[in-house]
């Protein structure tokens, strides 16, 4: 008897309905009023006492399987009901999701941080809205000195003190107060001037500016740094540093980048040179390390910054800068990654 209880709990568990009508007959053969499961405890009274116990919880395990089993059925009915009443065939492949893509800023941002983050600098960040101090005083360029001319600045009216950052080098003095040497951050972020808008310039636009501080950085330790980011980022070494002016690094240098005259394209972004300027580097000032309160005597370093948006022309054979900021979504479509 027992054998053919667990006969019946077999075929209850691999029982299918393709219809409601098929659930309720399931139903009233097991658990109608003349269904199995009410003639086996009929039976229970003819069953020996040493049984009694075993037979029980058969019947009470067929009893539950069945009443489960046609709950669940009828769920997966209801549901195939609601879905057909709409008019949709559940059957049917979902529409593709379109994938979407990353900003060819952040594309050349992350690409940034990535080659320096090799070389154990870390990220630091800071406000974009900035006081005098941070952004100039600190830098070596004290109130009226004749390089503030230099960066177009957009002063918040209501307190000429507090303005938008024209250079992240400002996030580099906040990390510097608050961080003692050895010191080997990048602060990437957008920035602001006052500048006509025109197809190679913007008001506001991203930078990355890093620094290193430590005892007895050189400016061969630069000039290795720089070689190895632009073989890292451009598949190019070649590179050379020019004399130039920042108030806040002695010595300063532009850097190019040997581009080459392989096509014509080449010929016009280096105006036939073969070499493109693409940041501005270094020897931190001795007068910026005490700004911050750190020895000069003790210790030293450089500092470097490029603009990320003109790297991303450059990359991306991008002709109009105001392309990056107008989201045009037929323009943006472009970096969605290939499957």
């Amino acid at each position: 008897m027992i054998d053919k209880i667990k006969e019946y709990i077999a075929e209850v568990e691999d029982f299918q309905a393709k219809s409601k009508e098929e659930i309720e007959a399931f139903r009233i053969k097991f658990s109608g009023k003349k269904g199995i499961i009410n003639d086996f405890f009929s039976e229970f009274r003819n069953v020996a006492v040493e049984q009694k116990k075993e037979f029980g919880q058969a019947i009470n395990t067929l009893k539950n399987i069945a009443e489960e089993k046609v709950k669940l059925l009828k769920e997966e009915a209801d549901t195939s009901t609601q879905y057909q009443s709409k008019g949709e065939d559940i059957t049917r492949p979902g529409e593709p999701i379109s994938i979407g893509s990353r900003h060819p800023i952040s594309l050349v941002k992350n690409n940034i941080i990535d080659i320096f983050s090799r070389i154990g600098f870390n990220v630091s960040e800071g406000p974009e809205i900035e006081d005098d101090w941070h952004n100039f005083t600190a830098l070596n360029l004290p109130e009226y000195h004749p390089a503030r001319d230099m960066q177009d600045t957009f002063f918040i009216q209501t307190d000429p003190d507090i303005l938008l950052r024209t250079h992240t080098s400002s996030v580099q003095v906040r990390y510097m107060e608050n961080n003692k040497p050895p010191i080997r951050t990048i602060s990437p972020g957008r920035v602001y001037r006052n500048e006509a808008i025109s197809a190679r310039s913007h008001c506001f636009f991203h930078q990355v500016e890093g620094l290193y501080i430590d005892k007895d950085v050189s400016f061969a330790d630069l000039k290795q740094t720089l070689q190895y980011f632009t073989q890292e980022m451009f598949g190019k070494s070649k590179i050379r540093l020019r004399p130039s002016y920042f108030p806040f690094t002695e010595p300063s240098a532009e850097v190019d980048v040997y581009w080459g005259l392989e096509t014509e394209t080449d010929y016009k972004m280096t105006k036939g040179t073969g070499w493109l300027e693409i940041m501005g580097c270094g020897m931190v000032d001795p007068n910026v390390l005490k700004n911050c309160n750190i020895d000069p005597d003790e210790y030293s370093g450089f500092a470097f910054g490029m603009g990320i948006d003109r790297i991303a022309l450059l990359q991306y054979g991008i002709l109009d800068i105001r392309l990056l900021s107008e989201n045009d979504k037929r323009f943006l479509d472009q970096f969605i990654p290939a499957l």
